[in-house]
């Protein structure tokens, strides 16, 4: 796999993200960034334009630690968390430690965030995020997440573009995903309780 090239490693927008020698630092660096709302239409940022403009959503939040990341030596992988089609999905930055998988997170919620890298397979963290992932309701949403989308295997410029990058989220959302539960159990499932909706609606911007 191709390794960072010298001009992005070395671009002056980019020296924030040099001194985040590990994901916990780009997690902490990632919540200062206001989150991005998007009141003049929906955006898909590259990682330039996001720290410019200094705002994010899950998408920008992701890409902007997988590009951290790999200034690092690691591997910039993504994963797409699928809900139901009454819901929105969520993005993470994966990364490893001692064999064991965490993610980097961007959400304006109280839950959808940072994992410690203390599970063995990626079912398992993704199933992480499973009982805070709701709906006002108290229906619970996430179906499915996707294998780890390595970024260095995508044609386009999703680091320093200044054109929003539809394709790569379209390239991500079709990529292979494995169910986290069956109709069967899809069926069963019961509502949040009343305090963990209120939980939800914690904002942080």
């Amino acid at each position: 796999m191709p390794q960072i090239p010298r001009a992005i490693a070395r671009h002056p927008a980019f020296g924030p993200l040099r001194t985040l020698r590990t994901p916990r630092r780009v997690q902490d660096f990632l919540d200062t960034i206001p989150i991005n709302h998007e009141r003049r239409g929906e955006t898909c940022s590259s990682p330039l334009v996001t720290l410019r403009r200094r705002s994010a959503h899950c998408m920008e939040g992701a890409l902007v630690a997988a590009l951290a990341i790999w200034m690092q030596g690691g591997e910039p992988l993504i994963m797409d968390l699928k809900t139901s089609a009454d819901d929105v999905d969520h993005v993470v930055a994966l990364f490893r430690r001692h064999e064991r998988w965490g993610a980097v997170a961007k959400t304006n919620h109280a839950v959808l965030r940072y994992r410690e890298p203390i599970f063995r397979d990626l079912h398992a963290l993704a199933a992480s995020f499973f009982h805070e992932y709701t709906l006002p309701n108290g229906k619970k949403t996430l179906r499915s997440y996707s294998h780890p989308f390595d970024l260095r295997r995508y044609a386009g410029d999703w680091v320093a573009s200044s054109d929003p990058l539809w394709d790569l989220e379209r390239a991500i959302d079709r990529s292979p995903h494995e169910p986290l539960l069956g109709r069967a159990q899809i069926a069963g499932l019961r509502p949040a309780d009343p305090i963990e909706i209120r939980a939800g609606k914690l904002r942080e911007w």
